[in-house]
């Protein structure tokens, strides 16, 4: 809106439920963009909240009902064990809801707040970062129609996120980015997991066939030595690496070859009629961009565009489902669930 000369930029009121370690996160992203007012926030260990309001001047709601009530928006950064009620109460007051990943325990609570939403016609977003990736935005538009996929996400162990199976805590990132991409049915879910401290499963391998004869094999742990995030995409004359730890990525690609070579060019004959093919290798210039303020202020600027979220709440319980599946298998094979 323009008024004699000046612009005039409506605010989304937001409010946090959850300021743990990554929802205080959340609370310095928010006050950083431009079209978010950060109301105040709501925590249930009341002193640590207390102090958070001291410190940075944000209001403490001392009840979340009252925090629902004053705002556009509620961004939810609680255990995942407290997400749908949480979301349940803010969509029931037809308010808009960012939830982090995942976005609920079970599908079938992740189906009660897609009823909830389209009901109350509110925006929901869920947050798997992994789509806001530099590195992987950075090669997006290379993606075709990937027919084999490996991914390896390993991580040191780390009590946050333990309240789930890695399946939904570390999994879940690379099984929304791969729905994303492949887009066919599934004809079969295989995988084995092992408990190794927690009483669900650290460490998990699941292996994903597609109708369309795409196979995604994912390796998920959270007792390893080392942190490791990174995906690899074959398909029809191109390979496609992405490292969503380093922001990095490369391209390989075959290029038919007409006529005589560049002079240095990487060649080689391929397939039974000898084609003459020349290898290329892209790497992109990935940008230097936070992934957590991007996905925020995506989630704003569907509020006020009146947009499809970028990763939709459906998108997330097709995440769940896919993820439930692997538990299940892994259920059956050694009682771990």
């Amino acid at each position: 809106m323009c008024i004699l000369g000046y612009t005039i930029v409506r605010m989304v009121k937001v409010g946090i439920i959850g300021v743990g370690h990554l929802g205080k996160i959340h609370l310095k992203l928010l006050q950083e963009i431009d079209t978010v007012e950060v109301v105040g926030f709501y925590d249930i260990d009341q002193d640590k909240a207390k102090d958070l309001s001291d410190e940075t001047g944000v209001k403490y709601f001392e009840n979340a009902d009252d925090l629902i009530d004053a705002v556009d928006a509620i961004d939810i950064v609680t255990p995942t064990l407290n997400h749908f009620e949480y979301a349940n109460k803010a969509i029931r007051k037809s308010k808009h809801v960012f939830i982090e990943k995942p976005v609920t325990t079970t599908i079938e609570e992740a189906k009660k707040l897609i009823n909830l939403s389209e009901e109350a016609n509110v925006k929901v977003q869920v947050g798997h970062i992994e789509r806001f990736n530099p590195a992987f935005l950075s090669v997006k538009d290379a993606f075709k129609d990937p027919m084999f996929i490996e991914v390896h996400r390993i991580a040191q162990f780390n009590p946050r996120g333990t309240d789930v199976s890695v399946v939904l805590d570390l999994m879940i990132h690379d099984i929304d980015i791969i729905l994303s991409l492949v887009k066919s049915g599934i004809r079969r879910i295989s995988a084995s997991g092992v408990a190794v401290i927690t009483e669900s499963p650290d460490i998990c391998n699941a292996r994903i066939e597609f109708m369309n004869g795409c196979v995604a094999n994912l390796t998920a742990s959270r007792v390893s030595l080392k942190n490791m995030r990174k995906a690899r995409f074959f398909q029809k004359d191109s390979y496609i690496s992405v490292d969503f730890q380093n922001n990095d990525s490369e391209v390989v690609r075959l290029k038919n070859v007409e006529g005589e070579p560049e002079p240095f060019a990487l060649v080689i004959e391929a397939g039974k009629e000898k084609t003459k093919k020349q290898i290329l290798l892209d790497r992109p210039k990935v940008p230097k961009t936070n992934a957590l303020k991007h996905e925020l202020e995506s989630f704003s600027q569907a509020i006020l565009k009146d947009e499809t979220p970028a990763v939709t709440i459906s998108d997330a319980a097709d995440a769940i489902d896919v993820a439930q599946k692997i538990i299940d298998q892994m259920s059956q094979i050694n009682g771990l669930s």
